[in-house]
């Protein structure tokens, strides 16, 4: 994995480093897998804000995963693994 540096172009940016990702995740993601999300930013049904501060952000879409483990004796391969905007990790396409 490369170290991005970014420029000191504020005195936030002086000194970030960030991770980069992309040597790992090659390919956009299976579309059979992903459904959207529905992003209410603290409305309710009837459009009114409910939940203040909320709302804002990238559009995401919802990655489907099989949580189960009960695939014993099945061959599986690492297809690619995947960027996930609703989870602190990469996933993993078997």
């Amino acid at each position: 994995m490369a170290i991005k540096n970014y420029k000191a172009t504020t005195p936030g940016r002086r000194n970030m480093s960030v991770l980069s990702f992309e040597e790992i995740t090659k390919t956009k993601p299976e579309k059979s897998l992903t459904v959207s999300l529905k992003n209410k930013a603290g409305r309710n049904f009837q459009g009114r804000i409910t939940v203040r501060h909320h709302g804002g952000g990238a559009k995401r879409k919802y990655r489907i995963i099989d949580f189960k483990r009960n695939k014993d004796d099945i061959p599986g391969r690492v297809a690619s693994i995947e960027y996930d905007p609703n989870r602190t990790s990469n996933i993993a396409l078997i």
